[in-house]
């Protein structure tokens, strides 16, 4: 191999006076020996003499102190023997001869300064494209700098800085110099002068548009980038697009219903009607201000004349909460579509710039954007950087330079932009819709703008920005800006934006006049997630009823043997994982299941009817206690698996089981959206501890408890809560189930009339849905009736841990086969239900309690003396049946029982219910643990005694005598 090959591989890694970091490997020979060097795969001086650098090489050997302490460092590292890879561009040796051009082949200094400056200047313009951004004219104020960072970037500063910081001069700024392939300033041209290099820079990088994307590790997506904004005249606007984008300013300057008005094209008169406080809500709930609204319109593309739907989510004043709610919902609507690739769905996020910085389910939401069963193949970030939150400075209000630097996670280009120049607020987010087309990855444009007035219609914001208002309110708006810009170039005239101004103000005069006319308000209107059809059947209202919900027994046995076995060829699975499989066969055939058998004999009948099933969550392909195994591992070849469910009838619907980051604020909000995307759909997100759903608290409260009343949106999401009191500790112990009875809807003091419907109108009221089964048959049960409801609501259930391998916790296809159905509560069937005036207490609970308390009525014979009774739908309270109960027993104690310290679980929310069924007359008491700050313990023997404590007094049928209540 020759030198010069050698030295134009190598030369840049180790830079004649400016290094930069190399990306990608390279490896050459040297005199025989091997070499590797590390290096970027863009050359930027592909040639140079031969003759000169073996002059360099000898003299080097003789003394070297006589060369460049670059080219010392070059020759040391050749010398010193690596390896070598044959594939060394070929374009480096076709420039070989451009020493020869310049007649340098023989004179190694003169030589030497020009490669030397061809390094410097590669390096500048390396320089510009890494830290440009520090120096472009972001700030429509011009009071601040759009970054943090102390740190101004000096050899960018002025001329005279850059040239000396880079070891060149101003003689040398009318010299020409070749351009790298690294840049496409040239346009056509190869090479330019340094004045001109330093001009189009300039232009690029440092104006009114701020670039950050070297720090990508793909050269492919460098070089797209460069090239979108280097080449000369990109940026170029024809009077037409001009004029319009005049148009859609005079548009949108009426501020924030902006988006609804102007993207989504909201009718006017319905937006000023959310102004008028007289107005009557048609609908039930709560309703909520318009600048909380979402909505769902379908419109034409002018420039292409096809219909485009859009939808904008409803949100909460929580920052951000939404961002994972419009991720899920995009992945929903590309899922139905078939749409793999993104090309029919895709998701736009409007952020705040310190929330965008502040908020963690900013980062928690990037980080599902890659991963296979979450990723919406882009999203493209829009982040109205007005520099202020609320009245906090930027500088008080995040450490990161930028509001935008944790989009650098995900290697999303950040393209900065100063939003008083419309022209470059377009360009820039042409190439971001188009990068996201191209590479299917997020990217984020940054509006550097201001807020004009406070954050809301009240504020005064001199108060705590003075200086920054007082700049403000002698600020140009950017209508007027533009316009006088276009005026002046002849582009329009003063006539013509004086009429536009006014064609638009006739427009929303005559949208005013129509909105008086309305005298209802119809939230319905603002459905962000209509589900046309659900609701009615042939035009009319669905029947308030819910069918049976079990099935067919040959379909259980059916899903049952699937269950059981692998059904692909030579796939091996894990000696441990046989038994398992075994053993439901065993169960199959004995016509029982256990939890994790009955809950897949529920999703697998869904998959037949065309229902998808979605569960996601932490370690759900496995189950965190090992016993789901929804996902079969081959043990011998590596991310070879199986998904049986998937494999249960030629024809069904598609079963998707994805193991979910180390989120659940992220999460959940994801599963959330995705529930809203069609009804029917069984979507399930499972915490992998119950009481890790508090991470998510927001997304409970903003959006699941309360969407239906503020939106009107049905939602039928399901949250498996992994809960019970087994002495593992305060952490991995309580599903926290008092918070959703205390979120619940229902009134504890009403006592309600009994229809034939009542179960099903009773649902339907409520604003969702609390269970805590006992038995595997009866979460079969409610996970399907979640389905057949004729409306949606979501599901909280608090599930098993050491009843999924109980072996009193197993349910018969008795009582899961066609006909059968929930049963909101179970009640006594044994001895003490056949002569119940001789009962002297009923012992009311929910869940594994009820394990405890049968051994412990058994171990005391006291099964004719104390009634057991289950409630297993918690809320809405099964007024009915319980009434039922209570009348059966009228001479016997009322205990509740439970496992949970007094202060939660379900005491306070049973009590008043219980009270008012008995209209007050007979006391319910309450056994359990006492009060306590943490959910429970993490000593095993003080849970076995606290325990053995509350089980005595349980079955001390002297325990509540002389009492009084």
């Amino acid at each position: 191999m020759s030198h010069v090959k050698l030295f134009a591989a190598t030369v840049k890694w180790y830079g004649i006076k400016t290094l930069q970091k190399p990306d990608v490997a390279r490896r050459v020979f040297f005199r025989g020996q091997r070499y590797v060097s590390s290096g970027t795969s863009e050359p930027f001086l592909s040639g140079s003499n031969s003759n000169y650098v073996e002059e360099m090489y000898y003299a080097w050997l003789e003394n070297p102190q006589s060369v460049h302490k670059s080219w010392d460092l070059f020759f040391r590292n050749a010398n010193a023997g690596q390896t070598y890879d044959p594939q060394l561009p070929d374009q480096l040796e076709r420039k070989a001869s451009f020493l020869q051009s310049h007649g340098l082949a023989q004179t190694p200094g003169k030589a030497e300064k020009l490669v030397e400056d061809h390094l410097a200047v590669q390096s500048l313009i390396r320089a510009y494209q890494i830290r440009g951004h520090h120096v472009a004219q972001l700030d429509p104020l011009g009071i601040l700098d759009a970054d943090l960072d102390s740190f101004v970037p000096s050899d960018l500063i002025t001329t005279i800085d850059k040239l000396g910081f880079y070891g060149l001069h101003e003689s040398d700024l009318d010299k020409v110099f070749q351009l790298p392939t690294t840049t496409f300033i040239g346009g056509n041209e190869n090479s330019l002068s340094l004045r001109e290099i330093i001009k189009r820079l300039e232009n690029t990088y440092c104006q009114h548009i701020g670039l950050e994307f070297m720090f990508i590790n793909d050269v492919e997506q460098c070089q797209w980038i460069r090239q979108k904004f280097e080449t000369p005249g990109v940026m170029k606007f024809t009077n037409e697009e001009k004029r319009t984008l005049l148009a859609r300013l005079v548009r949108s300057m009426r501020g924030r219903l902006n988006v609804l008005a102007n993207v989504i094209r909201k009718e006017l008169e319905q937006i000023f009607c959310q102004f008028d406080p007289k107005l009557e809500a048609a609908d039930e709930g709560s309703g909520d201000v318009k600048y909380h609204l979402g909505m769902y319109h379908e419109r034409i593309n002018r420039a292409t004349n096809k219909k485009i739907t859009l939808s904008l989510m409803a949100n909460p004043s929580h920052l951000e909460a939404v961002d994972p709610v419009v991720q899920g919902k995009t992945k929903a609507e590309q899922f139905y579509r078939g749409d793999t690739a993104g090309k029919k769905v895709m998701s736009i996020l409007l952020h705040g710039d310190a929330a965008f910085a502040g908020q963690g389910v900013v980062y928690e939401t990037f980080h599902l954007s890659d991963l296979p069963s979450y990723t919406t193949n882009g999203t493209i970030h829009v982040v109205v950087n007005n520099q202020i939150g609320f009245t906090t400075d930027p500088r008080m209000a995040r450490s990161s330079p930028y509001p935008t630097d944790v989009a650098r996670v995900v290697n999303a280009p950040i393209f900065h932009v100063n939003a008083d120049d419309p022209e470059a607020v377009m360009y820039v987010c042409s190439v971001a819709a188009e990068w996201r087309n191209t590479f299917n990855k997020d990217v984020v444009v940054d509006l550097v703008c201001y807020r004009r007035r406070g954050h809301n219609e009240m504020d005064e914001p001199m108060f705590t920005q003075p200086l920054m208002y007082k700049q403000i309110h002698k600020q140009v708006p950017v209508l007027k800006k533009y316009a006088d810009k276009l005026i002046a170039d002849g582009t329009v005239t003063l006539q013509e934006f004086e009429e536009e101004i006014a064609k638009y103000d006739r427009i929303c005069e005559e949208a005013y006049t129509r909105s008086k006319d309305n005298k209802i308000l119809h939230i319905k209107h603002w459905l962000d997630s209509p589900w046309p059809g659900f609701f009615n059947v042939d035009g009319e209202p669905k029947s308030m009823s819910c069918p049976p919900t079990g099935i067919s027994e040959d379909l259980l046995t059916h899903i049952g043997n699937v269950a059981s076995s692998v059904p692909v060829k030579d796939f091996k699975i894990h000696a441990g994982l046989s038994r398992i499989l075994r053993a439901r066969l065993e169960m199959t055939k004995n016509r029982v299941v256990d939890w994790a058998l009955a809950e897949y004999m529920a999703f697998g009948s869904f998959l037949k009817e065309g229902i998808h099933v979605r569960l996601s969550g932490q370690d759900v392909e496995r189950g965190t206690f090992s016993h789901r195994h929804h996902v079969l591992h081959d043990q011998e070849v590596d991310k070879r698996t199986c998904v049986p469910m998937n494999h249960l009838w030629e024809q069904q619907a598609p079963y998707t089981v994805c193991n979910s980051s180390l989120s659940e604020y992220g999460v959940l909000g994801f599963e959330l959206g995705f529930a809203m995307a069609s009804p029917n759909a069984l979507v399930c997100w499972e915490a992998q501890f119950g009481d890790f759903h508090n991470t998510a608290q927001c997304i409970i409260d903003q959006f699941i408890s309360s969407g239906q009343a503020k939106w009107v949106r049905h939602n039928g999401i399901v949250l498996l809560l992994p809960h019970g009191m087994e002495g593992m500790g305060p952490e991995h112990s309580s599903a926290r189930p008092e918070r959703f009875l205390q979120m619940s809807n229902d009134d504890s003091d009403a006592y309600p009339e009994f229809s034939k419907q009542f179960e099903v109108s009773q649902l339907y009221e409520c604003n969702w849905i609390v269970v805590n089964c006992s038995t595997p048959a009866n979460y079969f049960h409610v996970l399907r009736r979640q389905i057949l409801l004729p409306f949606r609501k979501p599901l909280i259930i608090l599930t098993p841990k050491s009843l999924l391998r109980h072996p009193e916790a197993k349910s018969s296809f008795d009582e899961m086969v066609s006909g059968t159905t929930f049963q909101r509560v179970i009640p006594e069937n044994g001895l003490a239900a056949q002569a119940p005036h001789e009962v002297k207490r009923v012992i009311f609970c929910t869940g594994k309690v009820y394990y405890d308390l049968v051994k412990e009525r058994k171990n005391q014979d006291l099964e004719k003396q104390v009634a057991i009774t289950r409630l297993e739908q918690i809320s809405p309270f099964p007024f009915d049946l319980l009434k039922e109960e209570l009348d059966k027993y009228p001479d016997a104690d009322l205990v509740w029982c439970q496992e949970e310290h007094k202060n939660s679980g379900y005491y306070d929310y049973v009590k008043p219910r219980f009270r008012t069924i008995v209209n007050h007359t007979r006391p319910i008491w309450y056994v359990g643990r006492e009060p306590a700050a943490a959910a429970a313990t993490g000593n095993k023997n003080t849970h076995l005694v606290s325990l053995r404590r509350f089980l005595d007094t349980a079955f001390n049928l002297e325990a509540f005598e002389g009492k009084t209540f």
